[in-house]
């Protein structure tokens, strides 16, 4: 063998051992502790020698697992977060007491007229004080980017003593870190996941809110009143949470690179410790392939799961991937599961063109052109720098445009996918123009967003964009004027559903209808950090305590914050009766008395898309039945899915046994009903229990087309509070043709007269 094979098999070699030594985060999960609620310091100590003692086995001494593992989790959760190679952690899951071991993963994070549209406003208790009493005595979390605490959202004027309940703290409780009274009663950080994944060395070791996410939905679940918030002027109002009264605190288990696995874990862990009521989390996986098809490998679900076992609500963002189908994450049956739509509030903007026609536009921009003034218009795409592309010029990349050609004009840039809307108008700024109009593409069409733009600018539809360019190719010299416009309220045809809110069926389990509601998440107004710039765009050197933010991760905190709500209002309510109060009472028709609307496609919205419907807090407050799950459904429904009976028993510290005959997953007494595929008949059975008088309800169906429904009794009468009673709901498919399958959809509703206790059908009806 010449000496070039030798070099050659000698790489190989080299290579192969290097790539066996590749060491990754992974979590191990062991289910629960059976320490209680009242575990010891020594108790804690214990569980971390024996997760020592585990790994150790594998690693060949203690001391090297001690080296391995970065999180103990100790105080709900048991398992740890450690570094291993592939092969260790493919051996530690076959080992008998352990249920998952699965890769430390990134997760991302997906308000003055919200409240006000959602109808609590008009029904709170009047009172002398600062402060109102709704959300009392509850403590609600957040995890997320942690919290700015200076902001007169977390104020603590007129609040309550801690509840004695509380056994959480403030890391770096100084003026410099994070500062707590109280009202934020509570602020830790969690960083050694994300550090594993993403080492930064000038991370902050401080729960302190470096990216406004945090502070935003915080002060959206529970802020307290602070009257005059406004972003520059805009939006001007009293700014308040849904629980004003509650306490709050904040778990930072994001940071600028997103969210680990192991992070939020530990987050969870740790608010379960500390005795919080509500867990509002806007963060999940990039679609609803991320996080896995096993609920029992995914941190969100696995933490939210030991938290609703005792007692504890966990309120979960659908994420931003719509309108696509089966993009709705965060689908775990446990969890109360939110889509964004939009509230009666626009930022109209006038475009005036040099033929005196004016187009109707939409903008927040902090600054106004001249109104006596015309400004020559430019296409972007005829402006490009010299040498560049003219492709990007269009889109107004960055670096993008010719100062020469710009400066002094307002450009006309195109939207794309590539380009964020406010960095076109930085690129626009940079190169000396006067304004841009940005306007929407075919794809977009019609949809407007209101963006706080860093130059005066303003945002046009696909449509409008005809009679622009019309004029614009009809004469030397285009001009134009931007003319901003006063705040409307009540104008707007709302809530409609946003085109970017994720959407069902989910993908792991359709037989749970996802997203389970639907709540304000378009330009809402709510606290923000002031250490970074409320665009995100690096060089926008503005700062304002309050920010406009959209997404699903805003509407995930309305919700929250009716939970806090509701649990105030009735302390011994679970967090199954507090989802079904909400979803069972919400609504599928907007402000003028139509079927909700969807901006991705202008036609009517889909249960798919709003889950039960858009909240209504104060029919929530008095649902008179609700759908009463239990933890040991729960268990059932993951029994069904092929968990068994040792891994389960994990949660309830007590013997657990699979069914012999396993339910339908149909079947788990969920508020809405779902049916994963109908070919022919199947019987869905549901439990409806009594927390309100006595009372006789009547069924109305509306069925889903090309499907028969029957309801079996169609009477049910409640005597006393708490009382149950079970119904079954049979469906028959009528298909004849293959092109009539797919998806259809209804809704079922029982009335006492006074009550309405709705639940959307899904059903996937096939040949």
């Amino acid at each position: 063998m010449d000496g070039r094979k030798l070099i050659f098999l000698a790489c190989i070699l080299i290579s192969t051992l290097h790539v066996a030594a590749i060491k990754k985060s992974y979590i191990v999960y062991l289910g629960n502790h059976a320490h209680g609620s009242d575990a010891t310091i020594e108790d804690y100590e214990r569980a971390t020698n024996s997760h020592y003692n585990l790994l150790g086995s594998y690693l060949g001494s203690e001391e090297r697992a001690r080296d391995a593992i970065f999180y103990s989790y100790t105080k709900h959760i048991n398992g740890f977060a450690a570094r291993l190679e592939e092969k260790e952690a493919e051996e530690i899951a076959k080992h008998p007491d352990v249920v998952s071991v699965f890769p430390n993963k990134i997760y991302k994070l997906h308000t003055t007229r919200s409240w006000s549209f959602v109808d609590i406003d008009n029904n709170m208790p009047k009172e002398s004080g600062p402060i109102s009493s709704l959300g009392r005595n509850v403590i609600v979390a957040t995890l997320d980017t942690g919290v700015w605490p200076e902001s007169k959202s977390f104020s603590d004027e007129g609040m309550g003593p801690v509840p004695s309940k509380w056994r959480g703290y403030c890391q770096n409780n100084t003026r410099e870190g994070v500062p707590c009274n109280r009202k934020l009663i509570g602020a830790m950080y969690f960083n050694k996941g994300i550090n594993d994944l993403s080492p930064d060395q000038n991370r902050t070791n401080s729960a302190r809110d470096e990216e406004g996410h945090g502070s935003h939905t915080l002060s959206t679940a529970a802020g307290s009143f602070v009257p005059g918030a406004s972003y520059f002027g805009y939006a001007n109002g009293t700014a308040r949470g849904g629980s004003p009264g509650a306490h709050i605190a904040a778990y930072k288990v994001c940071w600028a690179e997103g969210c680990s696995d192991a992070d939020i874990l530990a987050g969870f862990d740790a608010a379960l410790h500390d005795n919080v009521d509500i867990i509002s989390v806007s963060l999940g996986g990039a679609s609803a392939f991320i996080g896995g098809t096993e609920f029992l490998d995914d941190s969100i679900a696995l933490g939210s799961l030991h938290a609703v076992s005792r007692g504890v609500a966990v309120v979960c963002s659908a994420g931003n991937a719509g309108p696509d189908a089966n993009s709705v994450t965060n689908v775990a049956p446990w969890i109360v599961t939110v889509g964004a739509s939009t509230i009666d509030r626009d930022f109209p903007s006038s475009l005036k063109l040099g033929n005196k026609q004016i187009i109707k536009a939409s903008s927040m921009e902090s600054k106004s052109l001249p109104q006596n003034k015309m400004y020559p218009l430019i296409n972007s795409s005829d402006a490009a720098a010299p040498g560049l592309n003219v492709t990007l010029a269009k889109i107004c990349n960055t670096s993008s445009l010719d100062p020469e050609k710009v400066k002094g004009k307002i450009v006309v840039c195109m939207r794309d996918m590539e380009v964020a809307r406010l960095v076109k108008g930085m690129t626009v700024k940079d190169a000396g123009g006067a304004g841009m109009i940005l306007v929407n593409n075919e794809y977009w069409g019609d949809v407007l967003y209101a963006d706080p733009h860093v130059l005066p600018a303003t945002m046009i539809s696909y449509n409008d964009s005809f009679a622009l360019f019309s004029y614009m190719n009809s004469t030397k010299k285009p001009l134009a004027n931007i003319s901003p416009q006063q705040t409307r309220i009540g104008t707007e045809q709302a809530p409609m559903m946003a085109a970017f809110s994720s959407r069902g069926p989910s993908f792991v389990t359709p037989e749970i209808l996802k997203p389970d509601v639907t709540a304000p998440g378009v330009n809402i107004l709510a606290a923000f950090s002031e250490l970074v710039s409320t665009t995100g765009v690096p060089e926008d050197t503005r700062r304002s305590p309050y920010a406009f933010l959209s997404g699903t991760s805003m509407s995930c905190p309305h919700v929250s914050g009716v939970a806090g709500l509701l649990k105030s209002e009735n302390p011994d309510w679970n967090p199954s009766v507090i989802k079904s109060a909400i979803m069972t009472t919400a609504r599928t028709k907007d402000n003028k008395n139509m079927p909700m609307r969807d901006l991705s496609t202008g036609k009517e919205a889909t249960p798919f898309a709003y889950g039960n419907g858009h909240i209504r807090p104060t029919r929530a407050a008095d649902p008179g039945l609700v759908y009463d799950t239990t933890v040991e459904d729960y268990l059932k429904f993951l029994c069904t899915l092929g968990f068994n009976s040792t891994y389960l028993s994990s949660f309830t510290n007590k013997p657990f046994t699979c069914p012999s005959e396993t339910m339908k997953l149909e079947d788990l007494n969920y508020p809405s009903i779902s049916v994963g595929a109908l070919n022919k008949t199947i019987v869905v059975t549901r439990r409806l229990t009594n927390v309100g008088p006595p009372g006789t309800y009547k069924v109305r169906v509306e069925a889903p087309p090309r499907v028969h429904v029957a309801v079996i009794p169609r009477v049910l009468t409640f005597t006393k509070v708490g009382q149950e009673k079970t119904y079954r709901v049979a469906m028959m498919s009528r298909i004849k043709e293959e092109r009539e399958q797919g998806f259809k959809f209804g809704r079922l509703m029982w009335s006492d007269g006074k009550h309405r206790v709705r639940s959307a059908i899904a059903v996937n009806v096939v040949a």
